[in-house]
């Protein structure tokens, strides 16, 4: 589903790029011969500091709760909001940042760690199927299905874990899970969910500078681990990962956005003014009443008009 722009040409105070490049130069509507490579981390698209992006934000958050608010009284569409990235990639941040402006009864964060034994029992959807919105709702995964052609491929020794039969695993299994997750969010967009995937991509020098803040900072210990110091050794392998899966699994119903994420202020502008766009693309309205529920409210009304009492507190 293409995103409309208000005006394409428009230009933000401070920011020589048209307003159409910032939504659309990340997005990958095709993964076709998408390259990783060809994406710089630390590009800001023209925008010189964070004074223009912390504006740009501001707005788009404000016009995001509008939208919301309608998405959630027309109950007929929901919306997914998929986030990957490396490690301290900024993911908690940007949805911290972007949904501030939401009102949380028409929102769901679900944040996924590794399987437990119960979804380990189920197919590698299930955790995240029986996760997803209700109409109305905006749902906002905190890592996804997706780590099963990204973290489970660079460690493919977790395939032990889901106990499948021996003869399924071969080498074809991750082509079979492109087609898998191609399958199940063809479906979801058939039924009423639009889907956005968001690849926060940071260089390995930025999370390297990251990781040390963590240690130097007392409030930023508890997010220290050193297993995700480990990961690092493997971050051509993850690389790699991620530009297949995008390639694979980047449609034009579901398409992923890779957002530079080097400056955390370029990243969430990015998040929520595609957000903004995808919300604008359902043409949402709040639900007219009939005119049986008007002339209700139109006895209620003077009912309430005629009604004298004093309460006596």
């Amino acid at each position: 589903m293409a995103l409309p722009l208000d005006n394409p040409n428009q230009e933000s105070e401070g920011v020589s790029v048209p307003l159409e490049d910032l939504v659309t130069r990340h997005l990958v509507r095709q993964g076709g011969d998408f390259r990783l490579a060809d994406v710089d981390p630390g590009d800001t698209n023209g925008f010189e500091d964070k004074k223009a992006g912390r504006k740009r934000l501001g707005a788009a958050i404000e016009r995001m709760a509008e939208l919301q608010s309608q998405l959630y009284a027309q109950d007929r569409w929901a919306a997914l909001f998929i986030f990957q990235a490396m490690d301290a990639a900024g993911k908690d941040g940007t949805i911290k940042h972007v949904m501030s402006g939401v009102n949380p009864q028409g929102c769901q964060v679900h944040s996924f760690k590794a399987p437990s034994k119960e979804e380990l029992d189920h197919d590698y959807l299930w955790r995240c199927a029986r996760a997803l919105p209700e109409r109305g709702r905006i749902g906002i995964f905190n890592r996804s299905h997706y780590e099963e052609v990204l973290v489970v491929r660079v460690h493919p020794e977790y395939l032990v874990h889901q106990r499948l039969p021996g003869g399924l695993v071969t080498e074809s299994i991750w082509r079979e899970r492109f087609e898998d997750i191609r399958g199940f969010e063809r479906h979801l967009t058939r039924n009423g969910v639009i889907i956005r995937k968001f690849f926060l991509h940071i260089s390995r020098d930025e999370q390297k500078r990251r990781f040390l803040s963590r240690m130097e900072e007392p409030e930023k210990h508890w997010k220290f681990s050193s297993a995700d110091v480990a990961e690092r050794e493997h971050w051509d392998d993850y690389m790699a990962a991620y530009e297949e899966a995008i390639r694979e699994t980047s449609t034009p119903e579901a398409p992923w956005v890779v957002v530079p994420s080097d400056r955390k202020w370029y990243a969430r502008v990015v998040v929520a003014e595609t957000i903004v766009r995808t919300l604008e693309s359902l043409n949402l309205s709040y639900p007219v009443i009939s005119q049986e529920a008007r002339e209700d409210m139109a006895v209620a009304r003077t009912a309430l008009e005629g009604d004298s009492t004093i309460d006596p507190r």
